[in-house]
């Protein structure tokens, strides 16, 4: 183009997605479809790694690409997508240019854009292993257990197998060929109690291997334990106003306080033009400070494949800048003392550890890989519970808690009482008050030796291994939940109309 630059840069993605799911409702499949599709996201940069056109747009542009192998046709679809990204990167300089200068050169003291190490790495193609009949069975069983639970008001199961070839090229002369296969599975359940509360339970199970699914008899059992659970939720007694004391809580429901306060607080990202900011989130300004007590060190490492036997699906090879994973050790001994970046610097913060992550068709971010905890002075869970019971009886209190799992907003699903003789109670209508940043640093006393690995669902597969947490001290309170009016009518009776 007349009197604009060309570009110092530019990157081209395909994403060869091979895409199954399927539905089962009250012991019938409602939908099941399989989709094959191509998206191409191109980036395109104008200026130099110093100063570029990234501002907001200008980032590149996405397309769906043709699924025949036709050369031209694809050659055609790709040049017209870099002919917008090019154009989109053009505006998006100019609009950068006059924004900064308004700001002083000492308010941007980092470069936009990373220089990286050539990458060429070209790994076999993966393919989606399904036995569509079998699995569509298996969710009809599943789902088919409501006729033994006239309680539950909703009994479903969703599966999401996905088989994703990732091509990369850019520029630089880096040329890449990755794949990643996930298998999932979800059960969902839902009631209300009599006082109207809506009470649901979501166990579900991803996986990097389709062998390491659980059996037909396992989800049924699994199935059952759900149902089991829904209708105790249903008649268990509601918290109390308030309670101040130690909690436990089991690695499945750490697995995602880990995830969202520790794991969404270490992502290196650049933030707002003309901010000094070194990243955003709540670790914004705490490097080289506490934020963990010191028995507790935090690794990230995408390189890992397996954890006790079990596959990771936040592992990958390479990340979706083109740059191979480091093992990054976020948090050492209780002080953080790095953040997981990609290919745009932040203060502090040069160079791409490869944690550059990115679905099919969207621009890549930093992100986990797989995300471990690991204790210097870690405990059994019969101890921690002990230490539970020591705790409440030294207080005087009646009961501690312990919580199996979370849902939404940290909120507990399963969450017991645990009395000084050691018997359970399970309990509904709870929330957390200020279960954050400050009650890690302050109030996490002791981690179990219990590890547990929680492959995460979502648009970036990532891993979290988590033991068990205790805290000394959190509030536990009763929700302010509206209950809603119960059916007007029982449910239809289960039986079979005869011919």
């Amino acid at each position: 183009m007349d009197q604009v630059d060309p570009p110092y840069y530019i990157e081209y993605r395909v994403n060869d997605v091979d895409d199954y799911s399927a539905e089962a409702t009250f012991g019938a499949v409602s939908q099941s479809q399989r989709v094959r599709y191509r998206v191409l996201r191109v980036v395109v940069r104008i200026g130099d790694y110093k100063q570029d056109s990234y501002y907001g747009i200008g980032m590149g542009e996405t397309n769906i690409l043709p699924l025949d192998n036709d050369p031209i046709a694809l050659r055609h679809q790709i040049w017209l997508a870099t002919d917008d990204a090019y154009k989109e990167a053009v505006q998006a300089l100019t609009e950068k240019l006059a924004a900064l200068k308004q700001f002083s050169a000492e308010t941007n003291p980092v470069d936009d854009f990373s220089k990286a190490p050539v990458v060429s790495l070209i790994e076999p193609t993966v393919v989606l292993q399904l036995d569509e009949a079998m699995w569509k069975k298996t969710i009809e069983d599943v789902t088919g257990l409501y006729r033994q639970y006239p309680d539950v008001q909703s009994v479903s199961a969703q599966l999401r197998f996905s088989a994703v070839n990732a091509y990369l090229v850019n520029s630089e002369g880096t040329v890449t060929r990755t794949g990643k296969t996930t298998y999932g599975v979800t059960l969902n359940s839902a009631t209300q109690a009599e006082d109207g509360m809506r009470l649901t339970r979501n166990p579900f199970w991803m996986v990097a291997k389709a062998d390491e699914l659980p059996t037909h008899d396992k989800l049924m059992a699994e199935s059952r334990k759900t149902l089991d659970t829904v209708v105790a939720l249903r008649n268990a007694p509601i918290v109390e106003e308030d309670y101040h004391g130690p909690v436990l809580f089991a690695p499945d429901a750490a697995g995602d306080v880990i995830g969202s306060l520790i794991g969404a607080n270490v992502l290196g990202r650049k933030p707002q033009l003309g901010r000094p900011n070194r990243t955003t989130g709540a670790f914004a300004t705490s490097y080289k400070t506490r934020v963990l007590p010191n028995f507790i060190t935090v690794i990230d490492d995408p390189t890992l494949k397996y954890f006790e036997g079990k596959s990771l699906v936040g592992n990958y090879d390479v990340d979706d800048d083109g740059v191979k994973p480091q093992p990054v050790t976020l948090v050492n001994n209780g002080t953080l003392v790095n953040y997981l970046v990609g290919r745009q610097p932040i203060r502090d913060f040069p160079i791409s550890n490869g944690h550059d992550r990115a679905g099919a068709g969207t621009f890549p971010s930093p992100s986990l890989g797989v995300l471990l905890v690991k204790s210097s002075d870690a405990q059994s869970p019969e101890d921690l519970k002990k230490k539970v019971i020591s705790m409440i009886t030294e207080q005087g209190k009646p009961y501690g808690y312990r919580v199996e799992t979370l849902g939404p907003g940290n909120s507990p699903r399963l969450l017991y009482r645990v009395y000084p003789d050691g018997h359970e109670e399970l309990v509904r209508g709870a929330v957390f008050n200020e279960l954050d940043v400050r009650a890690l640093r302050s109030d996490l006393m002791s981690v179990g030796n219990d590890p547990l690995v929680s492959n995460r669902p979502g648009g970036i597969a990532t891993t979290v291994i988590s033991p068990s947490l205790l805290f000394d001290e959190l509030e536990v309170k009763r929700a302010d939940t509206s209950k809603e009016k119960l059916p007007e009518y029982p449910p239809p009776p289960q039986t079979t109309l005869k011919k």
